[in-house]
């Protein structure tokens, strides 16, 4: 179907019903009056004008709404397929939803570029931040050392056991940046298999009871330590999801607090809780707690180590098993992390 403009819908259609006019009045000139060729030629002549109309209209719709559907389609249709759409609905009607329908998605695509964008400048300067503290340390101790500190005996050795400290920092950062990109990617493959999940948390009280003693928390497991739940998942990776959220609440526990670990039959999963009276989470941080490097207390947290990176990655396990996790929290009062996983056949 060709283009055509409102200019010549106009001209084409006064043509057309002048020339039909002269027409009637030359038949009714060699016919007598009679009422009946009357009512004929006036129905004849507005099924003529109305079909006329109809074909340089959806003509010229079809050549104004083409260019709204180059625009606002990705994969856009072809001039056939158009044209009949033209001429089998209400166009109008149909494209105006359309718009609509592309407006508020093109709307709600802009205000998601915009988060992310401001999610990707938030998360550059997260990163900056984490890796300038250690990178400065390392700076000062070298150049101390540099400038003559390396001969004293009272501060060299100190000095370098601090700078390995700050090292060891920047390599928790770079790891966990690098698990992260790996599970977004789809790089990082799980290996499902069936083991007990009491033994694994077991194993993982075990590896921090010297840092729970040292931090005065008391670590207690409801479950039995002789009774089995058998679970299908990753095991590397939950180790890493238990240890992590048990390492977050001996973190921010209070002075002689308590870590409470309990798992929970549910229908074909287990429940699995890791219960704290520490500090808690204000409610307007509760959204954001699995966000990378974001810090419920920054000054205490980065003080006491670790990547802020944790959260992130305990979410994103869970995520790649295709289960849930939760956190709710009182503030002042403690915080509760619960995740699921499938049981084993």
């Amino acid at each position: 179907m060709k283009l055509i403009s409102s200019k010549k819908v106009t001209v084409y259609l006064s043509l057309f019903t002048a020339l039909l006019s002269i027409l009637l009045y030359g038949l009714t000139y060699f016919l007598p009056f009679n009422l009946l060729y009357l009512i004929i030629f006036t129905i004849i002549t507005g099924l003529l004008v109305y079909f006329m109309a109809k074909y340089l209209v959806d003509r010229f719709l079809y050549s104004k709404i083409r260019i709204l559907y180059k625009t606002i389609h990705d994969t856009q249709l072809i001039d056939k397929d158009l044209a009949e759409k033209v001429q089998n609905t209400d166009a109008l009607h149909a494209v105006e939803m359309e718009v609509m329908e592309w407006s508020e998605n093109r709307g709600s695509l802009v205000s998601q570029l915009k988060k992310q964008e401001k999610y990707r400048k938030e998360f550059i300067g997260n990163v900056s931040h984490e890796l300038k503290t250690p990178i400065f340390n390392i700076q000062g101790y070298v150049l101390t050392l540099l400038d003559g500190g390396l001969e004293d005996q009272s501060i060299n050795r100190m000095y370098l056991e601090r700078t390995e400290k700050s090292i060891n920092r920047m390599i928790t950062i770079v790891k966990d940046l690098e698990v992260i990109s790996k599970l977004e990617s789809g790089e990082l493959k799980l290996c499902f298999e069936r083991f007990n999940i009491i033994d694994l948390i077991n194993e993982v009280l075990e590896m921090q009871e010297i840092r729970a003693k040292k931090n005065n928390i008391k670590l207690v497991f409801a479950q039995e330590n002789d009774s089995s739940k058998f679970v299908y998942a990753d095991k590397k990776e939950i180790f890493q999801v238990v240890n992590n959220l048990l390492v977050n609440s001996i973190k921010y526990g209070k002075n002689k607090g308590t870590t409470h670990i309990e798992v929970m039959s549910m229908d074909k999963t287990f429940l699995i809780e890791i219960r704290d009276n520490g500090i808690g989470i204000e409610p307007d941080n509760l959204p954001r707690i699995f966000e990378r490097f974001f810090r419920v207390d920054k000054s205490r947290s980065r003080n006491m180590g670790g990547s802020g990176l944790g959260l992130a990655i305990v979410k994103h396990i869970i995520d790649a098993h295709k289960q849930t996790i939760n956190v709710s929290s009182t503030y002042g009062e403690g915080a509760s992390f619960t995740f699921t996983l499938d049981k084993a056949k």
